[in-house]
Parts: structure tokens; C-alpha cells; sequence
């Protein structure tokens, strides 16, 4: 099951980091318009997801990186980052997934 935000509706972008501020391989957490976002950085290329698990809630910026994969820090349940999808038990919902847009150094992620 998608949680993408769908296409259709309009997007508003808002600048949330500098490109510094996440490191290769790192996770860092923002509030956006009344979310929780996580913003990753996979060998230079940039990704937003919910930054709650589908399963328990728990933070995923807490949890752990490796290869593409975000893995939460309580049940161990694990998520592709560049597409959401839940990939492993006990997690059976994809994450929201936020389009990201680079300006110069300035890191923004789109919300409807």
C-alpha cells in the first residue's frame, strides 16, 4: 500500500536544511507543516520520508541507515528510503514519501 502524497494536488515547498547538515548516510529529523519529516542523504542524492514508522510510531530519524534502508530503532521493522515501501516485518504500510529540491545549498521538501 502507497502513502506517496498524491500527484495531483498541489505542492508547496519549504526549505527545512542546508545540504551540509546531512551528512552521507545520515537521517536528520524537521517538523513541516504539522509533520514529522525525515530527511536523508544517500551517497549525495537526497530523500523525505514520514519520519514515523507505520508500525509503532516510533522516530526513524532515530533508527538505523544502511544501504538505502532505514531500519526503526524499536521493532527493527525496515523501510526503502527512496520509495517508502515497508520491507520487512513487523512493518506491512509504506511510509509517506515528500518530494526534496535543491537550491544552491538550501534543502526543501514539498508538501501538499
Amino acid at each position: 500500500m502507497s502513502t506517496t502524497p498524491d500527484a495531483a494536488a498541489p505542492c508547496q515547498f519549504h526549505a527545512v536544511l542546508r545540504t551540509a547538515d546531512v551528512e552521507p548516510g545520515q537521517v536528520r529529523h524537521v517538523a513541516l507543516a504539522g509533520r514529522e519529516v525525515a530527511v536523508f542523504n544517500i551517497d549525495g542524492e537526497f530523500f523525505a520520508t514520514s519520519d514515523r514508522c507505520t508500525h509503532m510510531r516510533a522516530r526513524l530519524s532515530d533508527g538505523y541507515v544502511q544501504a538505502g534502508v532505514i531500519e526503526c530503532p524499536l521493532h527493527f521493522g525496515k523501510f526503502d528510503i527512496r520509495t517508502g515501501r515497508a520491507l520487512s516485518p513487523p512493518c506491512k504500510i509504506d511510509l509517506a514519501v515528500y518530494p526534496v529540491r535543491i537550491d544552491g545549498d538550501s534543502l526543501s521538501v514539498g508538501v501538499s
